[in-house]
């Protein structure tokens, strides 16, 4: 087997009607020869399902969130690669689905050298999982603090060099993750680019767990912001550089 130059990183909590084919599709994308699925404290068959299909599996004993999820995977296959030229990190989520393999635009900047990071954009048609509020509040965000207009702030499907993953740690709490990983990598002057894809996953819906969840979102993207000077967040939204 030709030596692969990026692994897949997949956080997963419950979801094991749904792991076995994200982690099926994310092993056929070209280039990739290690996926590395977080069970992040599931109490369903996550983790056995996951393995079952061919992947490397790591376990929290219970659940720490997303951001330490991708900080485990990503030690995972830095232990992995001691012997070796490190591999780019792709992060994907673990409801994806079949359409995990469409993930392979991600990773042609950064292997080009033309991005430490890309972000994904999935299709008009595709209803991401963060809404509303918590969408502005980190554009906003991200835009006063770097400049940079992200399309989707919160898409987790992301490529990284292992260079750029490592220039941003520790990274930020919980739902928070992504739009600090954006802030944090340009101000140290890493090159984010946006792909867009033909990916989708699960609509959070409108019950009150998933009300619940966005609650989540919104609690850690202001406090990711509000740790990152010289922003400040105030009234749950409106942001404004810090005098």
């Amino acid at each position: 087997m030709t030596q692969g130059d990026t692994a897949v990183v997949i956080p997963a909590a419950n979801e094991g009607d749904r792991i076995a084919a994200t982690v099926a599709a994310a092993a056929g994308l070209p280039g990739v020869d290690l996926v590395v699925v977080v069970d992040d404290g599931s109490t369903d068959q996550t983790g056995r399902v996951a393995r079952a299909a061919g992947a490397r599996v790591v376990r929290h004993s219970r659940n720490r969130g997303k951001a330490a999820a991708m900080e485990t995977g990503a030690e995972a296959v830095r232990l992995l690669d001691e012997d070796r030229t490190p591999r780019h990190l792709l992060f994907l989520d673990a409801d994806l689905g079949d359409t995990a393999g469409a993930a392979a635009p991600l990773m042609e900047p950064v292997r080009a050298g033309e991005a430490d990071m890309t972000i994904a954009v999935f299709g008009t048609r595709v209803k991401l999982g963060g809404h509303g509020l918590v969408v502005r509040v980190s554009k906003d965000g991200i835009r006063r603090a770097t400049g940079f207009e992200a399309t989707q702030p919160l898409n987790g499907q992301r490529c990284l060099t292992r260079a750029a993953f490592e220039a941003a740690r520790p990274l930020a709490h919980g739902f928070g993750v992504e739009t600090a990983l954006t802030i944090d990598l340009l101000r140290k002057g890493f090159r984010v680019t946006e792909v867009e894809v033909e990916m989708s996953h699960r609509a959070t819906g409108n019950d009150w767990r998933a009300q619940l969840h966005r609650a989540r979102q919104l609690r850690d993207v202001a406090l990711a912001l509000a740790t990152r000077e010289p922003v400040v967040v105030e009234n749950l939204g409106k942001l404004r550089p810090k005098r």
